[in-house]
C-alpha cells in the first residue's frame, strides 16, 4: 500500500522479518519519484540514499541534461530505514522506538525496496541502480540479490563489504556520540549535542581528501575559514539529525 505526503510517497510495508531475526513493526518506506514510467516499464533507475541522507539530498544529481535525466528515466529514490523519513528510531512506535530499534541491514533495505518497485509499480526490469557511499552498498546488494532484474549497477565511493578499517572508523564516530553524558543509553531527554558535534568533526577528517584541505576547497565553497566549515557544515549536519537515527 502506498500513501503520499507533500514531498514524497510512503510504501506501507507492514511487519518486516529482518535478517537479524528481529521484526520491524509497521514499517514505512518513504520514497520520491522523478520522471514518468514508460509503457514498457524499462526506463527505471533506482537511486538509494546514503548514510544520514534523505531523498532531497539526492536531487542534485537529478535533472534535465544530467546523467539522471527525468525526461528520459523514471527515477525512484527510496529513503533508507533509519534516516528519519522512512521508519527510524526517531519516528517508530514502541516497541521499536529510540534505542530499541531493531537491527536493519542493507539486505533488509533492498528487499523492501524490491517490494516497492514490484508491488506498487509492477516493474520487472531495472535499467540502472546507482548510489553513493552507503547508497553504493545498496547498489551492490541490488545487483547480487536480483541479477536477472537489474541490468546495470554504478556504485560510487562505496564497497560491497565494509572493511575492518571502515568498521574501526564507524566505531569511532559512534563512540563520539555515546561518550556524551546526555546520551543516557539512547533514552536521552535532550539531544546529546556535544557528542553530535564531536561526531561531525571526526567525520570531517574522513569524508574528504587531503587535497580538499591542502587546497582549501572549503573557501571556494563559501566558508570563511576552516573552523567555519567545520561548524557550519559538519557540526550543523550532525546536530540536525537524531542521535539514535545516526547510530
Amino acid at each position: 500500500m502506498a500513501g503520499s505526503t507533500a514531498d514524497y510517497e510512503i510504501f506501507e510495508a507492514g511487519d518486516l522479518d529482518l535478517q537479524s531475526g528481529e521484526t520491524l513493526h509497521g514499517a514505512k518506506l518513504a520514497y520520491k519519484t522523478h520522471g514518468r514510467l514508460n509503457a514498457k516499464k524499462d526506463n527505471v533507475v533506482v537511486f538509494p540514499t546514503f548514510f544520514g541522507g534523505q531523498h532531497t539530498q539526492n536531487e542534485g544529481m537529478i535533472g534535465e541534461g544530467k546523467a539522471l535525466d527525468p525526461n528520459k528515466y523514471f527515477i525512484i529514490v527510496p529513503d533508507m530505514f533509519g534516516n528519519g523519513v522512512s521508519t527510524s528510531p526517531s519516528n517508530a512506535a514502541p516497541p521499536d522506538n529510540r534505542a530499541r530499534f531493531p537491527g536493519v541491514s542493507l539486505y533488509d533495505n533492498v528487499a523492501c525496496q524490491h517490494r516497492l518497485v514490484t508491488e506498487v509499480f509492477g516493474i520487472e526490469k531495472i535499467a540502472l541502480v546507482t548510489g553513493w557511499s552507503m547508497g553504493a552498498q545498496q547498489t551492490y546488494q541490488w545487483g547480487s540479490l536480483y541479477p536477472e532484474m537489474v541490468e546495470r549497477i554504478v556504485p560510487v565511493c562505496g564497497s560491497a563489504k565494509t572493511s575492518r578499517h571502515n568498521f574501526v572508523f564507524l566505531e569511532g564516530v559512534k563512540a563520539a556520540i555515546t561518550a556524551d553524558s546526555d546520551w543516557a543509553g539512547g533514552s536521552y531527554e535532550k539531544p546529546p549535542l556535544r557528542g553530535l558535534r564531536a561526531m561531525g568533526r571526526v567525520y570531517a577528517g574522513w569524508a574528504v581528501s587531503q587535497a580538499f584541505y591542502r587546497e582549501e576547497v572549503y573557501l571556494k565553497l563559501g566558508y570563511a575559514s576552516l573552523e567555519d566549515y567545520l561548524v557550519e557544515f559538519w557540526e550543523a549536519r550532525r546536530t540536525s539529525a537524531d542521535a539514535n537515527d545516526l547510530l
